[in-house]
C-alpha cells in the first residue's frame, strides 16, 4: 500500500483526493498496489470538507510521518512551497507537484536535492495534457528543434471571443472573471507570466536551459484591439498568446507574447479555454498535444498519473530528463534583442500632411523593410496605420517604436505584435 499526504485541499487537491477514492479499482490495477490518502493539510480547520482521512493545518504532520510515502504539494506560491518540498525530499519522501511558479524559479535546485528520490510535476504545465512525459520520455530520442504553445486557457478564451464575436478586450475580460477563468487581478494570466512559467519548465527538459522569468521576453494581450484582429483576418492570420522556445545553433530563444499565426496552422485552430502545444523533433517531425489546460479534474488527473508512476516503479529518473549537458554542450539563452521575426505595427497618427513620408523614413533608418501597409480611419482627425514588416531584429523594432512614439503627430505608443 502507498500512503499519500496532500498539502493544499483547494480545487485540485480536492479533485485529487476524490479521484484516488472514486477510481481506486482502476488505479490499484494500474499501479500494482493500493493508493490511499492518509492525511491532508488545509489553512482553515473549521471548514467542513467531508473527507474520510485526517485533516491538519500543520505541514509537519505530513513531512514527519514515516508512513507517508508520497507528498503532493498543491499549496501554491514559491518560497514557502520550496521550503516544504525541500524538507519532504530531505526526509526521503517522493514528491508530486502542480506548482509551475515553484519550478520556474527552483527546478534546478530541486533536481539537485531530489537526486534518486522521485519528483514528478506533469500537472505543472497544460493541466491534463501529458506534455512533460512526452518531452522527457516519448521524444527523448530527438533533438528538439522548437516548442510553440497555447499555454494559458484564459488568454485563449479571451482571444477566441474577441476574434469570433468582435468583443472588446475590457468586456471579455470582465466576462472571463465572472466565469472564473480570470482572477480579480488578471495580470498573471493576461500579462503572459503564467505561460512563461510553463515555457521555462518545458525549455529545461528540451534544452537544459536554466533561465528565470525575469530573463526572458514576456508580453501579454492587454493592448490588442479589434483593429489588430481585423488586420489579422484580412491577411489570413489569427492572434494567439504563445510561448515559444527555439534552438538556434548553440543558443535558445525563449519568449511569450501575442502572435499573428497563419490560420491554416493546426495551433491556430485551438480555441476557447483549451491548450495546445506543438513540439518539433529532428526525427519525429511535428507532434501536437491538445487538451484542457486547467480545471480541478484535468489537473488532478495528471497529479494522480504521477502518483501511479511512482507507485509502479518506486524508482527515480532524472527530474528534468537528463543527467549531463544537452546536445553534448551547454546551450545559452539568446538575448531578446537578437531575436528575429516579422512584425505587425498599429500606429495611430493625426491626419496631417507628410505623416506617411516621415514614418517610412524612420523604418528605412532602422533597417526595417515594409511588407504591407494599410490606412484605416480611427476618428475624424486621426488614422491607424497598419503595417507588417519583413524579418527584422527585435532591437531594431524596439528602437524604431521609441522614435515613432516621440513624434508629435503620433497619438500613443505604437502597438506591435510579432508574426510567426
Amino acid at each position: 500500500m502507498i500512503k499519500v499526504g496532500i498539502i493544499g485541499l483547494g480545487t485540485v487537491g480536492t479533485s485529487t483526493a476524490q479521484i484516488l477514492k472514486e477510481n481506486a479499482d482502476v488505479i490499484s490495477a494500474r499501479a500494482g498496489t493500493q493508493i490511499v490518502v492518509k492525511r491532508g493539510v488545509v489553512r482553515d480547520l473549521h471548514k467542513d470538507r467531508g473527507f474520510d482521512f485526517q485533516i491538519t493545518d500543520n505541514v509537519d504532520d505530513i513531512l514527519n510521518d514515516d508512513e507517508i510515502d508520497i507528498v503532493v504539494e498543491l499549496m501554491g506560491g514559491v518560497e514557502g512551497a520550496f521550503e516544504v518540498v525541500k524538507k519532504a525530499l530531505k526526509n526521503g519522501k517522493a514528491v508530486v507537484t502542480a506548482n509551475k511558479a515553484l519550478l520556474a524559479y527552483h527546478r534546478y535546485e530541486l533536481q539537485e536535492i531530489a537526486q534518486d528520490i522521485a519528483f514528478e510535476y506533469e500537472a505543472s504545465v497544460a493541466g491534463g495534457i501529458p506534455i512533460i512525459n512526452a518531452l522527457r520520455d516519448g521524444l527523448s530520442a530527438n533533438h528538439i528543434k522548437s516548442i510553440m504553445g497555447i499555454m494559458n486557457g484564459t488568454c485563449n478564451y479571451m482571444m477566441t471571443k474577441m476574434t469570433n464575436e468582435r468583443v472588446a478586450y475590457d468586456t471579455i475580460l470582465k466576462e472571463a472573471q465572472e466565469l472564473g477563468y480570470a482572477e480579480a487581478d488578471p495580470s498573471f494570466d493576461v500579462g503572459g507570466y503564467d505561460a512563461a512559467h510553463k515555457l521555462l519548465i518545458l525549455a529545461s527538459i528540451a534544452y537544459g536551459i536554466d533561465a528565470k522569468p525575469e530573463d526572458i521576453l514576456i508580453e501579454g494581450i492587454q493592448n490588442i484591439s479589434q483593429e489588430d484582429i481585423c488586420f489579422a483576418k484580412e491577411f489570413g492570420y489569427v492572434i494567439k498568446l504563445l510561448g515559444i522556445a527555439k534552438k538556434d545553433t548553440d543558443e535558445v530563444e525563449l519568449r511569450v507574447h501575442a502572435c499573428l499565426i497563419p490560420k491554416e496552422q493546426m495551433i491556430a485552430k485551438i480555441d476557447g479555454v483549451m491548450n495546445g502545444i506543438s513540439v518539433v523533433g529532428d526525427k519525429v517531425g511535428e507532434t501536437l498535444y491538445y487538451g484542457p489546460g486547467a480545471g480541478g479534474n484535468a489537473t488532478a488527473s495528471a497529479v494522480v498519473a504521477n502518483i501511479i508512476d511512482i507507485a509502479r516503479s518506486g524508482k527515480s529518473k532524472p527530474m528534468l530528463g537528463f543527467d549531463r549537458p544537452m546536445e553534448g554542450k551547454t546551450l545559452t539563452l539568446k538575448a531578446a534583442s537578437d531575436i528575429e521575426s516579422k512584425y505587425y505595427l498599429r500606429i495611430n497618427v493625426s491626419d496631417k500632411r507628410g505623416v506617411l513620408a516621415k514614418i517610412t523614413k524612420i523604418f528605412e533608418d532602422n533597417n526595417i523593410s515594409v511588407e504591407t501597409m494599410l490606412q484605416r480611419p480611427a476618428t475624424n482627425q486621426s488614422a491607424n496605420l497598419l503595417i507588417s514588416t519583413h524579418i527584422a531584429y527585435e532591437r531594431d523594432i524596439q528602437n524604431m517604436i521609441k522614435e515613432i512614439a516621440s513624434l508629435d503627430f503620433v497619438n500613443f505608443t505604437p502597438v506591435m505584435i510579432r508574426i510567426v
